[in-house]
């Protein structure tokens, strides 16, 4: 105990003296870097168990210059979808034997600049970022670590990426409702900048077009990442004297928007209005209709960052890959054909 008496922690001296071992025999057996005989190891992990020995792991990636942890920024890890993420990134990580440093920009390009800097200070290995800027991968390139941009990208062919087909995935939601009888299908967006929204939206333009039919661009409605927000534009649309017959919501926080919008409206989904998800998440599934949703697999997704992550920290040199992941379409009973 200390004079304040709170407890010290234990020295990789005290564990090699307390084994009767010499403090680099200590040190090999406890990292398992270098040989030792088995019984030798087993009894100075036995005693490192005893007195609570836990290694320096900032000391040790100061000598070493690296580091056995990735920083991982994501957006919002309130929604489902970033958390999904997060928890695939991190089962990977453990089977590589990497910590994860999670960290939430809340969309900002500030406190992603602000986060940037803390892994560089934290000297990780690399970074998996979905990102909301192109800066974030340049600085971290300046700094030589490892990015793989994940759900989305701002830096094609200057790092790697792990993506889903947006486009695809949009288009054949679209082309579904097209083939039940529905023509004033609305997109309901968050955004046609980023790839995400920029490629759903050219998806569902390529469905109209490719069926020989007109788009109407009144319908294409941008309404943010707000649920409450997302309200006021939704109910606009709804109440328009022309109103859709389906919307398509470009993401669950849209879809959410949408659904509540519809039922104080007094809008029976499906009777009235067809409803389809861009993201699963759970609640589509209990509430009555359920609702038809375009499923990403955030696991896969996370796991397969950190797969191109690992590649990278490897093979730096190799050339920047763009891994695309496919979608998959659950329908439920919240589309019809028109009334």
């Amino acid at each position: 105990m200390t004079a304040e008496g709170v407890a010290r922690r234990a020295t990789i001296r005290e564990v090699a003296e307390a084994a009767g071992v010499s403090r680099s025999t200590a040190s090999r057996a406890l990292t398992g870097h270098g040989y030792v005989a088995p019984q030798v190891r087993d009894r100075v992990r036995a005693v490192a168990h005893d007195l609570g020995y836990v290694p320096d792991a900032t000391a040790r990636h100061l000598r070493r210059q690296a580091s056995q942890s990735i920083g991982v920024l994501l957006s919002d890890l309130n929604n489902p979808f970033y958390a999904g993420l997060a928890a695939g990134i991190s089962q990977q990580a453990r089977k590589r034997r990497y910590t994860m440093m999670l960290a939430d920009d809340g969309g900002s390009s500030g406190l992603e600049a602000e986060a940037a800097e803390t892994f560089v200070a934290l000297r990780v290995a690399g970074v998996i970022v979905t990102p909301v800027s192109a800066e974030l991968g340049a600085y971290l390139s300046r700094q030589r670590i490892p990015v793989v941009e994940v759900d989305r990208q701002f830096s094609a062919g200057a790092c790697d990426a792990v993506l889903v087909d947006n486009g695809s995935a949009a288009q054949r939601v679209t082309q579904r409702l097209i083939e039940i009888g529905h023509r004033r299908i609305a997109l309901v967006i968050d955004e046609m900048h980023w790839t995400t929204g920029r490629d759903r939206l050219a998806g569902y333009r390529s469905a109209f077009a490719a069926a020989g039919l007109p788009l109407d661009e009144s319908l294409v409605v941008t309404a943010g990442w707000d649920v409450e927000a997302a309200r006021v534009e939704i109910r606009a649309l709804l109440t328009r004297p022309d109103p859709p017959t389906a919307v398509f919501a470009a993401n669950n926080v849209l879809a959410e928007a949408a659904f509540r919008t519809a039922a104080e409206l007094g809008l029976a989904v499906p009777g009235r209005l067809s409803l389809v998800s861009f993201d699963d998440v759970p609640w589509m599934s209990m509430v009555t209709p359920g609702v038809t949703a375009v499923r990403q697999d955030t696991v896969a997704l996370g796991e397969a960052a950190v797969s191109q992550l690992m590649e990278r920290i490897q093979s730096p040199l190799a050339p920047v890959r763009t891994v695309l992941l496919s979608a998959s379409l659950v329908e439920r009973g919240s589309t019809a054909p028109p009334s």
